[in-house]
């Protein structure tokens, strides 16, 4: 082509002057070196270099995808000619009737066309060629045919020297694949069978789905590592184009790697427009959150849906990613049992801290790294807290608290009597803890979440039923999703408050009303099974909670009104050691004199607090009965009245 180049430039510019003659040398230079197969041997002193076996050229593996006659390759130099030498580009504007670097139809045609039968063939081949038709080479101009011009795949050219370029509009992500603790996934049929049609590169449509998006995207990802080819992996925007669909497909092919595509989230009620990939002759992986994806064309699909790991897996994964605490990995495991790339971000952070603190990471470290990567996403139905309460702040009878702990090791052993021990396998809803704490309001309910919160090291996230429940049909199944969704991804102790207002007993069906607040509790029952993390319930009304969902609580804990000696316990608790007391004060008076739950204890507390500096003074005991006067005022209960001294 070289060649045709050159002779063409003989009969442009017959005049041997100027940077003309220049351009001509360089033109024949190329066709002589090209004269052998296009390839240049070079040898030294010691002799000819030996040959070494490299990978497919990209330009041989886009002819080998595409079938691309010889003709079209030609296109395609001809179209890239620009981008090599600095005198193509020179040349290639004073041939086009625009100055443009760009070769015309009617230049292709002269240096191409030999006959009218080859300027037929050319011309199809530039109209609807398979290079045409996968978008290697796209003519472009608003003009006659012949007055157009060819140009190539955005930075096709730099690919086809070995460079790794992508073209900007290709969003592409390039952090590390996590593989620890997915190697009992790859051996799962589904997954299987997908890494083996990725090994054997078939032309099929992969689709990885997920209950969240990036554990899809990443999943994904780990395929195709595990199958042991190249993969590049690429976030679509809302709505994209088709040509950059086969842009993707064009770098792909080039580079010999698998698209990994990651879908946009749905814009509006229906889902994201899935690209087709038709004629792409390999795999491609689309990865999308679990929904009704539709997969459009006629490519062979596989479907791979990502389930949890099981504990075992999450077990390695943390022994993988963090061998310093590999003792810890079971502790962790039942912790945090998060996808392997969240794992690895968590990794990367205690890296870090290492480096700037010069210490070993703990598993402390591994709470706050979680609540960092996690607690940025929440929806606007739940309300996080920081626990800082501890089992000291807790005061509840004995029993009550031996029930409280036993919560927390069900989570904690969940690994040891239900996958070593074999107990409920195969049954739905067997892990996890739901449990229910029944009581006045002020009696510890919410405290106790917190405290349970802070025992397994994680956030608390209370649901704002104002914000969850919709008069509207279907919108609070939507809300009631996204808060669960919220609760995995943050790995936090979930509480719903004030319970009966949403976990109520069903009704006859009476109208469509009826009928939808029935298939709430229906859809908050089978939400609640497959929760695998801790769900609180708190309610003052515990005769009020449907049965259906009595029947799937591990534990029922009623906090009744506190005994004497605790109400003692509650006022040294919420009155500070720095606190000044005056002689005055007699807790165990108040504790015996006035019959208030521990919230009432704590607002009294305070309130006598500023009382006090406001008159700057000690805490007296005046203070402190006039702040039980006030509690008992707002609770509209009859004030026992201010006692001389204690009974």
């Amino acid at each position: 082509m070289a060649g045709r180049l050159a002779e063409f430039l003989d009969r442009a510019f017959p005049e041997d002057t100027g940077p003309i003659a220049a351009r001509r040398a360089f033109l024949h230079a190329t066709c002589a070196a090209s004269a052998g197969g296009g390839s240049l041997s070079f040898s030294t002193a010691e002799g000819p270099k030996e040959r070494t076996i490299r990978p497919p050229h990209a330009l041989d593996r886009l002819v080998d995808g595409l079938v691309l006659s010889s003709a079209e390759v030609d296109l395609l130099l001809l179209a890239g000619l620009a981008e090599q030498h600095e005198g193509f580009d020179d040349i290639l504007r004073s041939l086009h009737p625009q100055n443009q670097p760009r070769p015309t139809v009617g230049l292709a045609m002269q240096l191409l066309a030999g006959s009218d039968d080859d300027r037929g063939i050319l011309r199809r081949l530039m109209e609807s060629g398979p290079a045409v038709r996968a978008g290697v080479i796209r003519l472009e101009g608003d003009t006659s045919f012949f007055a157009r011009h060819l140009v190539l795949a955005d930075t096709l050219w730099p690919v086809l020297h070995g460079s790794a370029v992508w073209p900007e509009c290709i969003r592409r992500v390039a952090h590390p694949v996590a593989m620890q603790g997915l190697e009992s996934w790859f051996d799962e049929p589904t997954p299987h069978y997908a890494i083996t049609a990725l090994e054997h590169q078939r032309a099929c449509t992969i689709l990885v789905t997920a209950d969240d998006d990036e554990a899809a995207f990443e999943r994904g990802a780990a395929l195709v590592k595990a199958s042991g080819v190249g993969g590049a992996r690429i976030v679509l925007p809302v709505d994209p184009a088709m040509e950059l669909e086969k842009l993707i497909c064009v770098h792909a092919m080039a580079r010999g790697v698998v698209p990994i595509v990651r879908l946009p989230k749905a814009d509006g009620p229906g889902a994201p427009r899935t690209p087709s990939f038709d004629g792409y002759p390999g795999p491609v992986v689309i990865c999308a959150k679990h929904a009704a994806i539709e997969l459009v064309g006629l490519r062979p699909a596989i479907a791979v849906y990502c389930d949890r790991l099981r504990p075992s897996a999450y077990r390695d994964m943390w022994q993988g990613i963090l061998p310093n605490l590999a003792e810890d990995a079971p502790v962790l495991a039942a912790r945090y049992p998060v996808e392997p790339s969240f794992g690895q971000k968590v990794a990367i952070d205690l890296q870090h801290l290492e480096t700037l603190e010069g210490r070993a990471a703990e598993t402390k470290d591994i709470a706050v790294s979680v609540r960092a990567r996690s607690g940025a996403a929440l929806t606007g139905g739940v309300k996080l807290i920081r626990p800082t309460a501890t089992w000291h702040h807790l005061v509840v009878p004995a029993n009550r608290a031996t029930q409280l702990h036993d919560a927390v090791d069900r989570l904690m052993l969940q690994a040891k009597v239900l996958d070593e021990w074999k107990f409920l396998e195969g049954r739905r809803g067997a892990r996890g803890v739901r449990m229910l704490l029944s009581g006045p309001s002020g009696t510890g309910k919410t405290l106790a979440a917190e405290v349970l919160a802070d025992a397994l090291e994680v956030d608390l996230l209370i649901v704002d039923l104002a914000r969850v429940v919709s008069k509207w049909m279907g919108e609070t199944e939507k809300n009631l999703a996204e808060v669960f969704e919220a609760a995995e991804r943050a790995q936090a102790v979930l509480l719903f408050d004030e319970a009966d207002a949403l976990f109520g007993k069903r009704t006859e069906v009476s109208d469509a009303h009826d009928r939808y607040a029935n298939l709430e509790t229906a859809y908050l029952l089978t939400r609640l099974e497959r929760f695998e993390g801790l769900a609180v319930l708190s309610t003052n009304l515990r005769q009020n909670i449907d049965p259906a969902f009595m029947r799937r609580l591990e534990f029922v804990v009623d906090f009744d009104e506190p005994t004497r000696d605790e109400r003692l316990a509650l006022w040294r608790g919420h009155i500070p050691e720095q606190a000044p007391l005056a002689d005055d004060v007699d807790l165990p008076e108040l504790a015996a004199r006035y019959p208030i739950v521990g919230g009432l204890i704590r607002n009294a507390s305070v309130a006598a607090a500023f009382m006090a500096a406001a008159a700057g003074s000690p805490i007296t005991r005046a203070h402190l009965v006039r702040a039980v006067h006030l509690e008992y005022q707002k609770t509209g209960r009859a004030f026992p009245g201010a006692s001389t001294g204690p009974s």
